[in-house]
């Protein structure tokens, strides 16, 4: 990895920097099955599921692919539903007020590869952003004690702000490249996520590198990764 050949890192949030992925991760699973139960469906949620048709989504775009999967139609509702709302924005916020009591209760610490890998990045020049599809990505930036580093900060607020579409399509990565002002060749993309790595990949950019944080290197490779590692260390 030579980062002279490139001018900016937009790095995904979850899974990518932070270990919330996990955090995401227990709260889908707790608000799906709560719901699946509650509706006498006997086939539960699991982490397969979170892989398939939530990770990397925009909130409510993993709500709609999941209840697909089981056949469960919905209303798309409104953002603004409250979390006991059986409408797809419901079960949206639902989930976002049981990550948030999660994130409130154990905090979030960095990868301390991915710490490192920012640090060295911003301290040679680099141009850094973070491209997340997930509306708490500031909250989560504050509490790693990391959201200095970053003076472009796309998340699902800023793409639902101006209607960007989210992952899979490029269009949040190649706005933070805009905001960044760098060539679209000259910016690599780091991503945890099937759905991410797809949208670094269709945006053409220099680079997509996938992490391997569970979703297998093998699906990171077909969803167009470049470069797989299993932690930022490896490209330091």
């Amino acid at each position: 990895m030579n980062w002279d050949d490139y001018d900016a890192a937009l790095f995904d949030l979850d899974g990518v920097i932070t270990p919330t992925a996990e955090v995401h991760m227990r709260a889908w699973s707790q608000m799906f099955n709560d719901f699946l139960t509650a509706r006498g469906v006997s086939e539960p949620y699991t982490d397969d599921d979170y892989f398939t048709y939530v990770d990397g989504k925009p909130r409510y775009d993993g709500v709609r692919s999941f209840l697909a999967s089981r056949d469960i139609e919905l209303p798309d509702g409104d953002p603004s539903d409250g979390p006991e709302g059986e409408t797809v924005s419901g079960l949206g916020n639902r989930k976002n007020v049981d990550f948030e009591e999660i994130l409130d209760r154990d905090g979030v610490q960095p990868y301390p590869g991915s710490l490192a890998l920012v640090k060295e990045l911003v301290e040679r020049g680099t141009k850094v952003a973070v491209v997340s599809s997930s509306r708490n990505a500031p909250k989560v930036l504050e509490a790693a004690g990391m959201i200095d580093y970053f003076p472009v900060i796309v998340d699902g607020a800023v793409a639902g702000a101006r209607q960007l579409a989210g992952k899979p399509a490029p269009d949040t990565f190649l706005f933070a490249a805009q905001q960044l002002d760098v060539e679209i060749s000259r910016a690599v993309v780091l991503e945890d996520a099937v759905s991410g790595v797809a949208a670094g990949h269709a945006g053409r950019f220099g680079l997509v590198i996938g992490v391997n944080r569970g979703v297998g290197a093998d699906r990171l490779t077909e969803a167009g990764a470049d470069v797989v590692v299993d932690d930022l260390e490896e490209l330091r």
